[in-house]
């Protein structure tokens, strides 16, 4: 009998269930066009004798052992529910079912809730690291109730990539907690892209760099601070050449960029919340403006093309611009995270957050250790105020600085680095500028103001 069972022979299910049964646990298999489990099983090689091929739910549910647990790896959204509708009248009342998909926690909360009323359980868990961390190693981040967690974590630590002898796979809170940290962390993800792709840009249309040199910088980078997964790639994406044209692969790609709508999602939270993630609200803007090519051509033929060449060379400035950006970006996720912890009472482990994202997510990095312990040591304050990244901040600020007026003023696009510089800007002024718009607000609304020198709530006299 298999320990488990998958539903969901996907890219990313595929993956996953190869990396179950190459950790050593009998796995039961199920997709809905039967062909797939078949070419899946017969392809699976030395891991086959792990694997359960099933071609009807019946047979599937028939071939896990007593309590079940199944993964459901199908598209988010309605055929989540349709495959639950379909496989509770076959379950007994205490298998538990997983969503291991990339769900709305929305939708994770209303389903666990649902699963809770009927008395069964229900986890979703957020899995992050592409085809490749699937098969080898994820970052796994669970949601819903701990005794649920607890039956399957012995297989979800097992296959979880790993941070030294740490697996990065933990509970993070009940209900949708741990869809909603995967969100978060594929808002982050969005925004760390956006700024390498802005700095990208600044190498390519104002340094005028080619696509090797360009690599050769990313390399350099990723053996510093920066070190990370998408500095990484970055660097091997500019390296590649394209074998139809012997160009650069890059030259050659549409600038027009997708979204399956985790970072869309994020940035709605973050409105909801009234916890700012300007830097993600930014790279989803610039992926939707994206996608208006059309649009942008005819702007560059009306105003002429907008880069314009750089003086000097700055790389050693886009560096620590990069590097106070990601600070500032992750200070805006974790407190998003902070946020949606006390809203919906899951008391979010922020540093087991950190944690769990050192190794095999998309945002990776060296830097996520040191967030971990800042975390730790200064729980409640903004990740930017805690003393190793505040001199972090210190030292490169002023790049951010120079990069983001620099691109302002030869119209290279920089509008996520521009935001988290603007994030910096406001939360180191004791003394802002909302006392104007609570003046307007009483001028036209009589909403009222709070003084300086008294308590309650005031208003004008306004001037004629």
């Amino acid at each position: 009998m298999a320990e488990i069972g998958l539903v969901g022979l996907g890219t990313m299910g595929a993956a996953l269930a190869s990396n179950i049964a190459d950790k050593g646990f009998d796995i039961a298999v199920y997709n809905r066009t039967t062909s797939v489990t078949e070419e899946f099983v017969a392809g699976a090689g030395d891991l086959a004798p792990k694997l359960t091929g099933t071609g009807t739910l019946e047979e599937f549910v028939a071939a896990i052992d007593r309590p079940r647990a199944i993964i459901l790896m199908v598209p988010a959204g309605e055929a989540v529910d349709a495959m639950i509708a379909q496989l509770r009248p076959l379950l007994d009342d205490d298998d538990l079912l997983i969503d291991a998909g990339n769900a709305n926690f929305h939708d994770t909360r209303r389903r666990a809730a649902e699963a809770k009323a009927q008395g069964v359980p229900f986890l979703g868990i957020g899995v992050s690291g592409g085809e490749e961390g699937a098969r080898h190693g994820p970052s796994i981040m669970g949601g819903g109730a701990k005794s649920g967690w607890d039956r399957v974590a012995h297989i979800l630590t097992a296959i979880a990539a790993r941070f030294g002898d740490t697996p990065c796979a933990t509970w993070m809170g009940e209900d949708g907690a741990g869809h909603f940290v995967k969100t978060v962390h594929n808002g982050i993800e969005y925004a760390d892209m956006q700024m390498i792709a802005e700095v990208y840009g600044i190498m390519r249309d104002g340094l005028g760099m080619d696509a090797g040199a360009i690599a050769g910088v990313f390399r350099r980078w990723n053996a510093g601070p920066l070190a990370s997964y998408l500095i990484e790639i970055s660097g091997k994406v500019a390296a590649t050449t394209d074998a139809k044209s012997g160009k650069p692969l890059l030259d050659v790609i549409l600038d027009s960029a997708g979204q399956k709508g985790t970072g869309r999602w994020t940035a709605i939270e973050a409105l909801h919340l009234a916890a700012p993630a300007t830097a993600i609200e930014a790279a989803v803007a610039a992926r939707n403006l994206s996608s208006r090519l059309e649009e942008r051509k005819t702007g560059e033929a009306i105003f002429g093309a907008a880069p314009q060449k750089v003086d000097g060379d700055i790389v050693d400035d886009l560096e620590q611009a990069l590097l106070a950006g990601k600070i500032a970006c992750y200070a805006q996720g974790f407190g998003l995270l902070a946020a949606a912890s006390g809203q919906f009472g899951w008391d979010l482990p922020l540093p087991g957050i950190a944690r769990v994202w050192r190794a095999g997510c998309i945002i990776r990095s060296a830097m996520l250790d040191d967030m971990a312990t800042a975390l730790t040591e200064t729980p409640d304050e903004n990740l930017m105020f805690a003393p190793f990244f505040a001199q972090r901040l210190k030292d490169s600020h002023g790049a951010l600085r120079k990069v983001v007026s620099t691109a302002a003023l030869t119209g290279n696009p920089a509008p996520a680095l521009g935001a988290a510089l603007a994030y910096f800007d406001t939360m180191r002024t004791a003394r802002g500028t909302a006392n104007m718009i609570q003046g307007q607000r009483d001028f036209f609304g009589l909403h009222g103001f709070q003084r300086l020198d008294a308590t309650g709530a005031h208003h004008g006299p306004w001037a004629g």
